[in-house]
Protein backbone atom coordinates (compact mmCIF):
# COMPACT_ATOMS: atom_id res chain seq x y z
CA UNK A 1 0.00 0.00 0.00
CA UNK A 2 1.00 3.69 -0.72
CA UNK A 3 0.83 5.99 2.38
CA UNK A 4 1.81 9.57 1.79
CA UNK A 5 4.11 10.39 5.48
CA UNK A 6 5.88 13.98 5.73
CA UNK A 7 4.92 14.87 2.17
CA UNK A 8 6.19 11.92 0.51
CA UNK A 9 4.82 9.05 -0.68
CA UNK A 10 5.74 5.73 0.88
CA UNK A 11 5.28 2.09 -0.10
CA UNK A 12 4.34 -0.36 2.39
CA UNK A 13 4.80 -4.55 1.28
CA UNK A 14 3.75 -7.10 3.80
CA UNK A 15 4.56 -10.83 3.22
CA UNK A 16 1.81 -12.70 1.07
CA UNK A 17 0.82 -16.34 1.97
CA UNK A 18 3.72 -18.80 0.82
CA UNK A 19 4.07 -20.07 -2.44
CA UNK A 20 3.29 -23.62 -3.61
CA UNK A 21 6.41 -25.34 -5.55
CA UNK A 22 4.62 -27.77 -7.96
CA UNK A 23 4.15 -25.37 -10.88
CA UNK A 24 8.11 -24.55 -10.27
CA UNK A 25 8.93 -28.17 -10.38
CA UNK A 26 6.91 -28.25 -13.47
CA UNK A 27 8.37 -26.10 -15.72
CA UNK A 28 11.88 -27.32 -14.54
CA UNK A 29 11.15 -30.38 -15.98
CA UNK A 30 9.47 -28.31 -19.40
CA UNK A 31 12.84 -26.21 -19.84
CA UNK A 32 15.42 -29.80 -19.19
CA UNK A 33 13.37 -31.54 -21.88
CA UNK A 34 13.44 -28.60 -23.80
CA UNK A 35 17.66 -27.85 -23.45
CA UNK A 36 16.68 -24.31 -22.79
CA UNK A 37 18.59 -23.20 -19.55
CA UNK A 38 17.31 -19.87 -19.34
CA UNK A 39 13.44 -21.46 -19.47
CA UNK A 40 14.48 -22.74 -15.43
CA UNK A 41 12.07 -21.27 -13.35
CA UNK A 42 13.18 -18.84 -10.19
CA UNK A 43 11.15 -20.15 -7.48
CA UNK A 44 9.40 -17.28 -5.33
CA UNK A 45 8.84 -18.74 -2.28
CA UNK A 46 6.52 -15.90 -1.38
CA UNK A 47 5.77 -15.13 2.65
CA UNK A 48 8.79 -13.78 4.75
CA UNK A 49 10.89 -15.62 2.49
CA UNK A 50 10.03 -13.83 -0.71
CA UNK A 51 10.83 -10.83 2.12
CA UNK A 52 13.73 -10.86 3.17
CA UNK A 53 15.56 -11.81 -0.54
CA UNK A 54 13.82 -8.43 -2.01
CA UNK A 55 14.87 -6.67 0.96
CA UNK A 56 18.20 -7.75 0.33
CA UNK A 57 18.08 -7.42 -3.26
CA UNK A 58 16.85 -4.17 -2.82
CA UNK A 59 20.18 -3.28 -0.68
CA UNK A 60 22.76 -5.05 -3.11
CA UNK A 61 21.78 -3.81 -6.02
CA UNK A 62 22.00 -0.31 -4.75
CA UNK A 63 24.90 -0.69 -3.20
CA UNK A 64 26.32 -1.35 -6.37
CA UNK A 65 25.09 1.65 -8.03
CA UNK A 66 21.81 0.76 -9.64
CA UNK A 67 18.62 2.92 -9.04
CA UNK A 68 15.99 1.36 -6.85
CA UNK A 69 14.05 1.89 -4.61
CA UNK A 70 15.55 3.14 -0.87
CA UNK A 71 14.91 0.55 1.81
CA UNK A 72 13.57 2.93 4.83
CA UNK A 73 12.08 -0.18 7.25
CA UNK A 74 12.29 -4.09 7.14
CA UNK A 75 11.27 -6.36 9.18
CA UNK A 76 10.29 -10.39 9.08
CA UNK A 77 6.76 -9.69 7.35
CA UNK A 78 6.96 -6.66 5.73
CA UNK A 79 9.26 -3.35 4.83
CA UNK A 80 8.59 0.03 3.88
CA UNK A 81 10.39 1.58 0.58
CA UNK A 82 10.80 5.11 -0.60
CA UNK A 83 8.86 6.07 -3.93
CA UNK A 84 10.60 6.36 -6.59
CA UNK A 85 8.70 9.47 -7.82
CA UNK A 86 7.77 13.29 -6.78
CA UNK A 87 4.82 14.09 -5.29
CA UNK A 88 2.12 15.03 -7.87
CA UNK A 89 4.48 14.16 -10.68
CA UNK A 90 3.93 10.63 -12.75
CA UNK A 91 6.58 8.06 -12.61
CA UNK A 92 5.55 5.33 -15.72
CA UNK A 93 6.90 2.23 -15.99
CA UNK A 94 8.59 1.65 -19.13
CA UNK A 95 6.82 -0.15 -21.02
CA UNK A 96 3.41 2.59 -20.07
CA UNK A 97 6.06 5.06 -21.49
CA UNK A 98 6.62 3.21 -24.44
CA UNK A 99 3.15 2.39 -25.52
CA UNK A 100 2.27 6.01 -24.65
CA UNK A 101 4.99 7.42 -27.46
CA UNK A 102 3.59 4.67 -30.04
CA UNK A 103 0.54 5.49 -29.80
CA UNK A 104 1.26 9.45 -30.54
CA UNK A 105 3.56 7.79 -33.31
CA UNK A 106 6.85 9.68 -32.00
CA UNK A 107 8.95 7.25 -32.93
CA UNK A 108 12.06 8.15 -32.18
CA UNK A 109 10.76 9.08 -28.25
CA UNK A 110 9.47 5.41 -28.09
CA UNK A 111 13.00 4.26 -29.90
CA UNK A 112 15.03 6.74 -27.42
CA UNK A 113 13.16 4.94 -23.93
CA UNK A 114 14.01 1.40 -25.60
CA UNK A 115 18.00 2.61 -25.92
CA UNK A 116 17.16 3.86 -22.06
CA UNK A 117 15.74 0.53 -20.92
CA UNK A 118 18.53 -1.49 -22.34
CA UNK A 119 21.70 0.73 -21.53
CA UNK A 120 19.81 0.35 -17.86
CA UNK A 121 20.43 -3.36 -18.15
CA UNK A 122 23.83 -3.16 -19.47
CA UNK A 123 24.71 -0.88 -16.27
CA UNK A 124 23.42 -4.03 -13.95
CA UNK A 125 24.59 -6.38 -15.64
CA UNK A 126 28.32 -4.74 -15.80
CA UNK A 127 28.09 -4.66 -11.72
CA UNK A 128 28.14 -8.34 -12.01
CA UNK A 129 24.32 -8.92 -10.98
CA UNK A 130 21.12 -8.78 -12.44
CA UNK A 131 17.31 -8.25 -12.39
CA UNK A 132 14.80 -10.54 -10.98
CA UNK A 133 12.19 -10.41 -14.42
CA UNK A 134 13.70 -7.99 -16.64
CA UNK A 135 10.40 -6.89 -18.34
CA UNK A 136 9.67 -2.87 -19.03
CA UNK A 137 6.96 -3.14 -16.88
CA UNK A 138 9.44 -3.79 -13.86
CA UNK A 139 11.77 -0.43 -14.81
CA UNK A 140 10.86 2.70 -13.98
CA UNK A 141 11.41 6.49 -16.18
CA UNK A 142 11.87 8.76 -12.93
CA UNK A 143 11.17 12.43 -12.82
CA UNK A 144 15.23 13.03 -13.43
CA UNK A 145 15.17 10.84 -16.58
CA UNK A 146 16.96 8.20 -15.28
CA UNK A 147 15.89 4.62 -14.95
CA UNK A 148 15.07 2.95 -12.14
CA UNK A 149 14.49 -1.24 -11.55
CA UNK A 150 11.64 -2.54 -9.15
CA UNK A 151 9.89 -6.09 -8.13
CA UNK A 152 12.56 -8.34 -6.48
CA UNK A 153 10.82 -10.70 -4.74
CA UNK A 154 13.22 -13.89 -6.59
CA UNK A 155 16.75 -13.82 -6.58
CA UNK A 156 17.96 -15.64 -10.32
CA UNK A 157 21.96 -15.72 -9.34
CA UNK A 158 20.96 -17.63 -6.38
CA UNK A 159 19.32 -20.95 -8.67
CA UNK A 160 21.41 -19.95 -12.28
CA UNK A 161 24.67 -19.39 -13.44
CA UNK A 162 25.16 -15.51 -13.79
CA UNK A 163 25.58 -16.35 -17.83
CA UNK A 164 21.97 -17.85 -17.93
CA UNK A 165 20.89 -15.35 -15.81
CA UNK A 166 22.05 -12.15 -18.15
CA UNK A 167 20.88 -14.41 -21.19
CA UNK A 168 17.63 -14.34 -19.29
CA UNK A 169 17.02 -10.55 -18.71
CA UNK A 170 17.94 -9.68 -22.15
CA UNK A 171 15.19 -12.32 -23.33
CA UNK A 172 12.35 -10.76 -21.05
CA UNK A 173 13.60 -7.29 -22.35
CA UNK A 174 13.04 -8.17 -25.53
CA UNK A 175 9.86 -10.10 -25.74
CA UNK A 176 8.40 -6.77 -23.44
CA UNK A 177 9.28 -4.74 -26.01
CA UNK A 178 9.76 -5.84 -29.53
CA UNK A 179 5.89 -5.41 -29.75
CA UNK A 180 6.77 -1.53 -29.50
CA UNK A 181 9.46 -1.51 -32.03
CA UNK A 182 7.05 -2.81 -33.98
CA UNK A 183 4.57 -0.67 -34.25
CA UNK A 184 6.82 2.51 -34.96
CA UNK A 185 8.91 0.69 -37.76
CA UNK A 186 12.19 0.78 -36.06
CA UNK A 187 12.59 -3.18 -36.07
CA UNK A 188 15.61 -3.29 -38.37
CA UNK A 189 17.89 -0.39 -36.70
CA UNK A 190 16.81 -2.16 -33.05
CA UNK A 191 18.14 -5.26 -34.33
CA UNK A 192 21.55 -3.77 -35.15
CA UNK A 193 21.97 -1.50 -31.98
CA UNK A 194 20.49 -5.15 -30.40
CA UNK A 195 23.56 -6.70 -31.12
CA UNK A 196 26.01 -4.01 -30.64
CA UNK A 197 24.82 -4.25 -27.18
CA UNK A 198 25.05 -8.18 -26.92
CA UNK A 199 28.69 -8.05 -28.04
CA UNK A 200 29.28 -6.07 -25.33
CA UNK A 201 28.35 -8.55 -23.22
CA UNK A 202 30.81 -11.93 -21.84
CA UNK A 203 31.39 -15.05 -24.08
CA UNK A 204 29.13 -17.19 -22.21
CA UNK A 205 26.30 -14.65 -22.10
CA UNK A 206 26.28 -15.10 -25.91
CA UNK A 207 26.89 -18.83 -25.79
CA UNK A 208 23.78 -19.17 -24.17
CA UNK A 209 22.02 -16.89 -25.78
CA UNK A 210 22.70 -18.54 -29.69
CA UNK A 211 21.65 -21.98 -28.46
CA UNK A 212 18.40 -20.43 -26.90
CA UNK A 213 17.95 -18.62 -30.25
CA UNK A 214 18.50 -22.03 -32.19
CA UNK A 215 16.37 -24.04 -29.73
CA UNK A 216 13.32 -21.80 -30.08
CA UNK A 217 13.49 -20.65 -33.93
CA UNK A 218 11.23 -23.54 -34.65
CA UNK A 219 8.32 -21.46 -32.82
CA UNK A 220 8.59 -18.61 -35.82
Amino acid sequence: MRHALAGEAIWVKRAGAPHGMGRYRAMAVLAGLLGLPVLRPVPNPGGPQAIATEVRRLRDLAARGVRVPEVLAAQEDGFAMRHLGRPGEDTPSLINAMDEAARAQDAPAAFALWEQGLDALAHVHRQGTCLSQAFARNMVRCPDGEMACIDFEDDPAAVLPLAVCHARDALCYAHSTAIYLQQIGRLAEARARWAAWIAQGSPEMQAVLTDSVRRLRWLR
